[in-house]
């Protein structure tokens, strides 16, 4: 008999700062158990979500298409997901496979059924919120379900935990601060956060009234990513406990980065700087995947529908389907090559621009003024400013002619071979936008 295709455990989470994950070498312990699945798999070093926001990300990761082909750039789409490419979990229907989403809606299309959870909870006055746990209320009962249903299976679990408002419960509220973030005695650090007057209310509304500290909300992000992973081994518990964690694959990645207090772009995620492009990425599967290796492959979010067939023998589904994504799995062992080394990147959330990365330099430019008023042009040198401090639009207009022109012709190539155009113009922003309450922003997260 041939052997049964494995199960498939997508762990996609949403605005997880890879470098405040221990297993990417942050000082806080934040992620044990995902650092467990780390060691006995595969990690790859250079993962990117290349086209920001969720929307597109997503699209990308379950379709193996770019955003030319997927026309899906913002967070607010202006349409339906194209049927001329199938999904992810069409793909594995054919052979075989049932399919459970937790946390999307019915916008990514293709899986048997969508669980929701409650994704958001209240502002400070509701604290805690336990996201995770909600999650796990509905996907466990799923998972059960689909091991009882004797198929192959993919579980696709959108974790919402690093995602502001940041408001984990105990006792990981006071894992990594202890002190009181409101005393008179700090240096009122926040008070930049409070003068942006877009995201304000926001951030009040969630935040400690008369908080002063920014050390303290960063740790409450630090407290989620541990809660959520605590909440993550209760699944990878149940897998093994239905005996099928050998016969399993695992993923853990995210739809982009968080930027916290870096850039005077506070805790949130839109702009293309570093810290919102690097998502982790982590496969897991006894005796399938290399234990214990680090791949220094340039991957993005597209890569991943062809890396999951090809890892579990399934590209025969995908015959005659198009892809953008190149399967990663060449990498598992050659982890000093790479399957490109510059791309595309484009953010259409709060903020219109489009640019390019390569392992050096990365340049970009507004299609239209973005409310932080930074400037038109950005160009960072990656290797000698790594945390993107100094632009050099202006001292080296040669590389920012030279990666415009690369741009220019990725685009007009992408175009060409699609018969589409650019979706980014197709978009307006403006000025006057305003985040306002959890529940406003609840709603831009609604398809």
């Amino acid at each position: 008999m041939p052997r049964k295709p494995p199960n498939i455990l997508v762990f996609a989470i949403d605005s997880i700062r890879r470098d405040h994950m221990s297993c990417y070498g942050y000082w806080r312990l934040t992620t044990p158990n995902m650092d467990k699945l780390a060691a006995g798999g595969l990690l790859f070093e250079n993962a990117f979500s290349a086209y920001i926001p969720t929307t597109p990300a997503y699209v990308s990761m379950l379709t193996g298409r770019d955003v030319i082909a997927t026309q899906q750039v913002a967070l607010q789409a202006l349409g339906p997901m194209a049927k001329d490419q199938p999904t992810l979990p069409e793909l594995l229907k054919e052979g075989g496979y049932k399919s459970v989403c937790v946390g999307h809606g019915g916008f990514y299309r293709g899986f048997d059924q969508y669980l929701d959870y409650e994704m958001w909870g209240g502002g400070w006055d509701a604290r805690p919120t336990r996201k995770a746990e909600s999650l796990n209320e509905v996907a466990l009962p799923a998972l059960d379900r689909l091991h009882k249903s004797g198929k192959p299976w993919l579980l696709f679990l959108r974790h919402m935990d690093p995602h502001a408002p940041y408001l984990p419960p105990a006792p990981f509220d006071t894992m990594f601060y202890s002190k009181n973030p409101c005393s008179r005695k700090l240096a009122d650090t926040m008070k930049p956060v409070f003068a942006f007057k877009p995201f304000a209310d926001f951030h009040a509304s969630w935040m400690p009234p008369g908080i002063r500290d920014k050390d303290h909300v960063i740790a409450q992000y630090d407290g989620e990513i541990a809660y959520m992973d605590a909440c993550i081994q209760r699944i990878i518990t149940r897998v093994e406990e239905l005996s099928v964690l050998d016969s399993t694959l695992v993923i853990i990645t995210g739809d982009h980065g968080e930027t916290l207090y870096d850039h005077e772009i506070f805790f949130d995620h839109h702009g293309l700087y570093e810290p919102t492009l690097i998502v982790p990425l982590i496969f897991y599967w006894p005796g399938k995947v290399p234990a214990g290796v680090r791949s220094q492959a340039y991957t993005l979010l597209e890569d991943l529908v062809p890396t999951i067939l090809d890892i579990c023998g399934l590209k025969r589904l995908a015959k005659g389907v198009a892809f953008d994504g190149k399967s990663s799995k060449p990498y598992f062992t050659d982890t000093e090559g790479t399957p490109r080394s510059e791309f595309y990147i484009s953010e259409c959330t709060w903020m219109r621009k489009q640019g390019w990365r390569t392992p050096i330099w990365k340049f970009w430019e507004a299609l239209e003024p973005d409310f932080h008023g930074k400037p038109p042009v950005e160009l960072y040198n990656l290797v000698e400013d790594p945390e993107e401090l100094t632009n050099l639009a202006d001292t080296e207009p040669q590389v920012v002619h030279l990666l415009r022109n690369r741009m220019d012709a990725w685009l007009e190539k992408r175009c060409r071979q699609t018969g589409k155009g650019n979706p980014i113009e197709l978009h307006k922003i403006g000025l006057e936008r305003r985040i306002g309450s959890i529940g406003t922003a609840q709603k831009l997260q609604k398809r």
